[in-house]
């Protein structure tokens, strides 16, 4: 067995691929370097504080409307239409949930002879839009494998999305998508050249003919590396634009109706709603209960920002009922018009599209090595576990309901004795483009902000962080370095080191963030020596 120091060494000097500092979307945002104080001073501080990076998208949101390629991806998208061809919006995490958000909001949309013709892709599935899949998003293969599988051909039109513009699943699907022919489009929230000039897999993407990328750079996000928020809110406005005006439905201008939805969350009364709602949650976790929201016409927009608190701030993920010792999540998600196999449907606009690939499969892609002890729990069946029907929930029996609702004009959080109004007031799109969007942004600054009240955010940094793949490992290495003062190199063997203690430990059902774990125990040990 592999000790810990060869470990990190073999990270430092053979997955360099994946060290993606010197990427703007992984940078520190200048706004909220002091988020926590923010939050700590007053919830609504906090919540402007957050608004304040939103703001800072509308500038580049026009720029890239403005951009002829934004113009070709709009023909490219009509083109196929007219000639009955697919559109594939393609992502991995929170591009991914974007992805199956695009495709469910176009099903709202379109006619019967049309609906099939948007479809996605997820990294890992549908199942990974309730709970990523460990290490898919750094293999090629799977992104390949899921285009093949979707039969993409020529004339179909594949929109990859990758905030970073490296996940390498999202470069596998791109270069599958290229090699058949489709016409590609890659939309990115860092400047192409950075990652074109520094990742060989890039690069090769970047380069081939067939593929168009739309680069888009955002910078940081309001927490650190946190790419659920400010890169998937403008890829959301870029690529719902795109497909809205591609069927002659769009709006006259997209940018100043997105200014005009932050206009609208600004204004005191809804900060302090917002605020007023973050308290409420904050309160109930601190009481150690849980929450479970209802809904019925969002709860994929629901289950999108709950879901990715797991990853981003190391909370236990969505319960399967066969599961029976695991920790129950601190939010969850229900609906309850109806049983979990038709609230799936309800929530994808369509039967569930996941995974039942065989040893075999695995085998083919070069990849059996990666589940030599266990195949993924990622097909149907696994996700019909996840109950989010009218079941009753035994291990929810004392959880707090918070009834969530959304028009054009407001966004509605009900609890039991308190309402918690939010005008919106958005512009009409026939995709509901601004509701989705203002309701994302909600649901983001809700999520952080309680987090950070439960101080799971030091500065802007995510500290309680999962290292699930080579792209987070890297990122808590980055993050331990900062908080605690040493070079990449010393930190990334302090995150190795805690990796292989937490894996000696018994700590229960609790699973321990190893960047947090190695700031604790750093922290500890440098005020020790101080009162020596």
């Amino acid at each position: 067995m592999l000790t810990y120091q060869c470990k990190a060494e073999n990270f430092l000097h053979n997955e360099k691929d994946f060290q993606l500092g010197f990427l703007s979307s992984e940078a520190s945002n200048p706004i909220t370097a002091h988020l926590d104080r923010d939050f700590n001073e007053s919830s609504q501080k906090g919540v402007s504080t957050l608004l304040r990076v939103d703001q800072a998208l509308v500038p580049v949101a026009r720029r890239a409307l403005a951009d002829k390629r934004f113009a070709k991806l709009r023909t490219a998208i009509a083109t196929a239409l007219s000639n009955k061809k697919q559109i594939i919006f393609s992502g991995c995490g929170a591009t991914g949930r974007l992805s199956i958000l695009l495709e469910a909001a176009w099903r709202d949309y379109a006619k019967p002879e049309v609906k099939d013709s948007v479809k996605s892709i997820m990294t890992g599935g549908d199942f990974a839009l309730v709970k990523s899949v460990e290490f898919f998003e750094d293999y090629p293969q799977f992104g390949k494998r899921q285009v093949e599988d979707m039969n993409v051909s020529s004339g179909d039109v594949l929109v990859g999305i990758t905030a970073t513009g490296e996940t390498a699943s999202i470069i596998g699907s791109v270069m599958a998508a290229a090699e058949r022919n489709a016409d590609v489009f890659l939309l990115i929230c860092v400047d192409k050249d950075v990652p074109m000039n520094r990742l060989k897999r890039c690069k090769e993407a970047y380069s081939h003919p067939n593929v168009t990328v739309l680069d888009m750079p955002c910078a940081g996000m309001a927490v650190s590396g946190s790419t659920r928020m400010q890169s998937s809110t403008l890829e959301m406005l870029i690529a719902a634009a795109a497909l809205e005006e591609a069927v002659g439905h769009g709006i006259a201008d997209y940018a100043e109706a997105f200014k005009q939805m932050l206009n609208n969350l600004e204004k005191p009364e809804n900060v302090k709603a917002i605020a007023n709602y973050i308290d409420f949650e904050t309160e109930i976790y601190q009481q150690k209960r849980l929450i479970t929201y209802l809904s019925d016409e969002f709860l994929l927009d629901i289950l999108t920002d709950t879901t990715e608190r797991s990853p981003t701030f190391m909370l236990p993920p969505f319960k399967r009922i066969d599961k029976i010792d695991a920790p129950s999540s601190w939010a969850f998600v229900k609906t309850p018009c109806c049983p979990t196999p038709e609230a799936w449907r309800r929530c994808f606009r369509r039967e569930p599209r996941c995974l039942a690939w065989t040893q075999g499969d695995y085998c083919a892609m070069d990849t059996a090595a990666l589940v030599a002890s266990e195949i993924p729990e990622i097909s149907i069946m696994d996700l019909m576990k996840i109950e989010i029907g009218n079941e009753v929930a035994l291990d929810r029996s004392d959880a707090v309901e918070v009834k969530i609702s959304a028009t054009r004009d407001e966004i509605k959080i009900q609890t039991a004795d308190k309402l918690f109004q939010i005008a919106s007031h958005v512009v009409p799109t026939s995709l509901r483009l601004f509701e989705h969007l203002a309701l994302k942004l909600v649901l983001n600054i809700i999520s952080t902000g309680a987090m950070v009240k439960l101080e799971r955010v030091s500065g802007n940094w995510m500290t309680y962080l999962d290292v699930s793949n080579k792209k987070l490992i890297d990122r808590g290495i980055r993050i331990i370095a900062s908080q605690c003062k040493m070079d990449y190199n010393d930190a990334c063997h302090q995150l190795f080191k805690s990796i292989d203690e937490l894996a000696k430990k018994d700590t229960g059902s609790e699973k321990i963030s190893p960047v947090q774990y190695t700031i604790s125990k750093f922290n500890s040990e440098r005020q020790g020596k101080a009162k020596c």
